[in-house]
């Protein structure tokens, strides 16, 4: 994984983190719909680019990234924490999971067709 790649993914993660962290000071327009779910949404869009972590050297890396965050945090939800963490069910919980991944796709698709436009290396060759 090139520097640059990996670099972005860590500061996406840390947007993710950052946004959990910090959510109990939003005021704003959605205040309770954020504070009820904002945690999902970032902590799914974080996710997905510990994945990329991961998977960047598999063919279809994005794919892979997605379902497996997805297949995570969705399976955190339905298990209540894995058991490990006490987790408040919702279903609207599943929702904000595949929207904050969806979110982290959509940014990584169009980060790397902006590069390819302007004749730079895709970040991946596969997807």
């Amino acid at each position: 994984m090139p520097p640059s790649h990996q670099t972005r993914n860590l500061l996406f993660i840390l947007l993710g983190v950052m946004v959990l962290v910090f959510k109990r000071q939003y005021g704003g327009p959605f205040a309770e719909l954020f504070y009820r779910h904002g945690s999902n949404f970032s902590v799914s869009f974080a996710v997905y680019f510990i994945a990329q972590l991961g998977f960047y050297s598999l063919p279809y890396p994005r794919l892979i990234s997605a379902v497996g965050a997805l297949l995570a945090v969705e399976l955190f939800e339905l298990t209540n924490g894995f058991g490990v963490m006490s987790n408040v069910y919702d279903p609207w919980d599943y929702l904000a999971n595949v929207l904050g991944i969806g979110l982290a796709l959509g940014i990584d698709l169009l980060i790397n067709r902006s590069l390819k436009k302007r004749g730079m290396e895709p970040v991946t060759g596969k997807n």
